[in-house]
């Protein structure tokens, strides 16, 4: 099928795990026409669910794309991880879509992931739609989970179907608006979604008040949904069963006739240039504009080499284009240009704007990278993503020696494709340290080391990452004063440090008056500085929240050089965060524990021990509690295991960075007494 812009869907599946995305993303291309048959997940047979991994685990692990023809349309299917472990493919997937369909399980009810995923589809400018999904099975209260999704989410969230029959079959709400359903008579239903429609636009609700429905015409109707839809004014609720394939094909037809295509919905935020400067941009989904795509997916295909998936916003990409990545000054060419069909890569001629497409190696790709084909474009990106901070973290070292460069290697392209898992160096410990969302998160990446590039790791728990700060003013001076025959060394620095609030990072203020120290010598007194920044002062971390002001200093017209103000700034700074009261600052994260609600006093208590400031605990469907916390990231190690043994299994959680704080003054002696410092060379 050859399609044009307005022809395009582009639909993310999200959710919580277990409620069935990709036993729907299966049913929706075997209800299109794009597969015979659709795949399970037990058998291991599905599109999406193709890395040997989530096989192995019967659960996606990373999002996964194809594309089915319906009525007319080309929709862009996304599915994508439900495990907040792998949220960030997850929440890459939302800078590619108009629209995030949140699939609930009908037999959970409203869960954590339903609700995080409605809270970044929201904070996106995204269109939303709830998915029911399981209504057949014995144990749906599908009635009931209706009321428990608009007590939620509001009272925008309107079903413009129903089940009938217990589950069987569906009825439409919005067209039939007559008719039984599961739930009684479908016109209450029907009339509070016109008013619903209506509503959101003085002249529908003008010609429905003079003339009733029928003064509503197609096309009317369809622009008052969709503005409902992009402001948010209305949450459909659809529901369907993806095993039996009730209202799979109902949710095709609705994509087709409600879901905005890529030049009706919120445009998206791109701006140009960076910092302060930056200002919004808008890209047009004008098919003979110059090119803007933005990457927001890296594979590493050991076949295919790297692939950079992207979403065409403005122009056509078409074999040959050149295109500039970000901007680099000189372009390549796409010699090859793909749909993605799962696992597999099939060839078309081009892209036009709402497209999703790939090109192959490319080594300048890389994740949220704009490709455009003009220097008009240059400067251009999009508003990044709030993703949530990788905060576990394993040291690893290369099993076998021999192995160092390899290891490097691997990591670098694990790190290329998940913007959730990071590699850092820690120089103070000399340790290279993954870091990620969970445990599992880890031990994902580091099966994938093993299978998909052959090297084997050991892996510790590494330092948490602690930080310094000060919590007074305080005065440091140091004179550096060196003769070793010839030309001698000469520096002297005055400078005044001050806490700045927390988060606010560093500020180095030159208040130095006459030329005291000239100001060739500066930089070498903020790079003096800045060296104490990145080892710590008493505990060997890195120190942040800090303003360092240099307001006086000597000088010799010969001995002076650099070196000797680089270690003046340095003892000088040194000399004055001994009297500005030091602090160690600990990590503290955001947790949610879901259970079952007979563990929640075992819970409770375990991480009243953990140092955790509970903040409240929420009842959902299934008699399960969720119980919300802050808690130092260093009293969670072993946690994983601990609440496995607490709830027999049933327990999960899920971290988000918070803030640091300072550590309780028995912990600061621990970490300072541990600390062993270089000695310091005069």
């Amino acid at each position: 099928m050859s399609y044009s812009t307005q022809q395009i869907r582009n639909v993310a599946l999200a959710g919580h795990p277990g409620a069935g995305k990709t036993t729907l993303f299966e049913a929706l291309l075997h209800a299109g026409g794009a597969i015979q048959t659709a795949g399970s997940i037990e058998r291991g047979s599905t599109v999406s669910d193709f890395d040997p991994i989530e096989k192995q685990r019967g659960h996606s692990i990373d999002i996964a794309i194809a594309g089915v023809d319906h009525a007319g349309i080309h929709v862009n299917l996304i599915d994508t991880p439900g495990y907040p472990d792998f949220r960030g493919p997850a929440l890459a997937a939302l800078a590619a879509v108009e629209t995030v369909a949140i699939v609930v399980d009908a037999d959970g009810g409203v869960e954590y992931g339903t609700r995080r995923m409605m809270e970044y589809a929201k904070a996106r400018g995204l269109c939303r739609a709830l998915v029911v999904n399981k209504i057949d099975h014995d144990g749906a209260a599908n009635a009931q989970l209706l009321e428990a999704l608009r007590e939620t989410f509001g009272p925008e969230c309107l079903p413009l179907n129903l089940p009938a029959d217990g589950g069987k079959r569906v009825v439409d709400c919005l067209r039939g608006g007559g008719g039984d359903s599961d739930f009684g008579p479908v016109a209450d239903w029907h009339r509070r979604i016109i008013d619903q429609i209506v509503e959101i636009n003085e002249t529908v609700m003008e010609h429905y008040l003079d003339l009733g429905e029928d003064g509503l015409a197609g096309e009317e109707l369809h622009d008052a949904f969709e503005q409902c839809l992009r402001e948010g004014h209305l949450v459909p609720v659809l529901f369907c069963s993806a095993r039996s394939g009730v209202g799979v094909r109902e949710l095709l037809d609705v994509a087709e006739q409600w879901f905005p295509n890529p030049a009706e919905a919120n445009p998206p935020p791109f701006r140009k240039g960076r910092g302060a400067d930056a200002r919004p941009i808008e890209a047009v989904p004008d098919p003979k504009a110059h090119v803007i795509a933005d990457v927001f997916k890296i594979v590493n295909d050991p076949f295919v080499g790297k692939l950079g998936v992207f979403r065409v916003y403005q122009g056509t990409i078409r074999k040959d284009t050149a295109l500039f990545v970000d901007d680099g000054r000189k372009p390549f060419k796409v010699g090859h240009l793909f749909k993605l069909k799962g696992k597999d890569h099939v060839e078309i001629d081009c892209a036009l704007p709402g497209d999703i497409a790939a090109v192959a190696k490319v080594e300048e790709l890389h994740f949220d990278a704009v490709l455009h084909d003009s220097h008009d474009e240059d400067h251009i990106h999009l508003a990044p993503l709030d993703f949530p901070k990788p905060m576990f973290g394993l040291a690893v070292e290369a099993a076998s020696k021999g192995q160092e460069q390899k290891l490097a290697a691997a990591l670098h392209k694990l790190a290329e494709e998940d913007p959730c898992f990071a590699v850092e160096h820690q120089t103070e410990t000399n340790e290279t340290v993954v870091r990620g969302l969970s445990d599992l998160h880890l031990r994902i990446n580091l099966e994938r080391l093993r299978d998909r590039y052959g090297v084997e790791v050991r892996s510790r728990p590494p330092r948490i990452a602690y930080r310094e700060t000060v919590s007074a003013k305080a005065e440091g001076h140091h004179r550096h004063k060196k003769q070793t025959g010839g030309a001698g060394q000469f520096g002297e620095v005055f400078l005044r440090i001050e806490p700045l609030p927390r988060g606010g990072g560093f500020e180095f203020v030159d208040e130095v008056k006459g030329g005291t120290i000239p100001g060739q010598f500066m930089p070498a007194v903020e790079k003096g500085v800045r060296q104490v920044l990145g080892s710590g002062a008493v505990a060997g971390y890195p120190m942040q929240d800090v303003r360092v002001i240099v307001y006086d200093g000597k000088h010799h017209p010969v001995d002076s050089k650099e070196v000797a103000f680089v270690t003046a700034g340095r003892k000088a700074f040194l000399d004055a965060i001994a009297k500005a009261r030091p602090q160690v600052l600990e990590p503290i994260v955001d947790l949610e524990v879901s259970a079952p609600e007979q563990h929640m006093g075992d819970i409770s208590g375990g991480l009243a021990a953990k140092r955790a400031r509970i903040n409240g605990t929420d009842s959902v469907r299934g008699g399960e509690i969720v119980i919300k916390a802050q808690v130092p990231l260093s009293e969670l190690e072993g946690y994983a295991a601990e609440l496995k043994s607490i709830t027999a299994g049933r327990g999960r959680y899920s971290l988000d960075f918070s803030h640091y704080e300072p550590v309780p003054p028995q912990v600061q002696q621990k970490l300072v007494e541990a600390y062993k410092p270089r000695p310091e060379e005069d």
